[in-house]
């Protein structure tokens, strides 16, 4: 899907815009390389974009916004970048503590945290702690985080209850699943957002996007602008989400 770079205004109908928005930011690495800049460059300038998506959800009264950050695929990747985007990381939250603060923002961290380096989660632990109490909204970071392991360790909960004795296999629900998630105190995505084109989910959300509007552009993250976000979220006020019904149901 194509979306303008204009800088035009986009008008939004206040009661049709999303609860929660997530998104692939996806590019930084072809970004850099078309400019013959190392992928470190690139994520660099990803970082001012994780800021202007931040402040548009803020100023659209968008509760929860989610991204991908940092997949348990991405340990695969060069030491020496994944050392790079732990310290991209610590210095994005220790740098963003204080607008989050002024701004009602909490942050939330989903994924095996544990496995990070010792002084970002500590840094998380810290942000995470200071706007504990925000309620205007969360922003979720996913890292080092995979939509599979995070079902394998629900099932592994659930089946711990019903050894236990305290579940029964037959009154598993839904909504049992759904609780056992990182994700068990927030809507699902009503939007998910991939940048760069590409047409994969990428172990994201997988349970929790079963609904969720997609949206794919080619635009490559670092270039991802506010005009193209709204124009993304004005495109989603113009679908019919029908939830397996019929259009005259809805």
């Amino acid at each position: 899907m194509s979306f303008s770079s204009a800088t035009a205004a986009v008008d939004l109908d206040p009661d049709k815009l999303p609860r929660h928005v997530a998104i692939i930011m996806d590019g930084n690495g072809r970004w850099a390389k078309k400019r013959v800049l190392n992928r470190i460059r690139g994520h660099e300038k990803g970082t001012e974009t994780v800021r202007m998506a931040v402040r548009t959800c803020r100023k659209q009264n968008i509760p929860y916004l989610t991204l991908y950050a940092f997949s348990t695929e991405n340990w695969q990747r060069p030491r020496q970048e994944v050392a790079a985007l732990m310290a991209l990381l610590k210095k994005f939250l220790l740098k963003e503590k204080a607008e989050m603060m002024a701004q009602d923002i909490r942050l939330s961290c989903i994924g095996q945290i544990e496995n990070l380096p010792d002084d970002v989660r500590a840094t998380i632990h810290d942000v995470c702690a200071a706007t504990g109490n925000n309620r205007h909204m969360t922003l979720n970071l996913a890292l080092s985080y995979g939509s599979r392991a995070e079902i394998t360790r629900a099932v592994q909960q659930i089946a711990q209850q019903v050894r236990a004795g305290s579940l029964d296999p037959d009154r598993i629900t839904e909504n049992i699943i759904s609780n056992c998630l990182y994700t068990q105190s927030m809507p699902d995505p009503d939007i998910l957002i991939r940048t760069s084109g590409e047409m994969r989910i990428s172990n994201f959300l997988l349970w929790q996007i079963a609904y969720a509007e997609i949206f794919v552009t080619k635009t490559l993250w670092p270039d991802f602008s506010e005009v193209e976000f709204l124009e993304i979220l004005k495109a989603y006020q113009t679908r019919e989400r029908r939830f397996g019904r019929v259009g005259g149901q809805v």
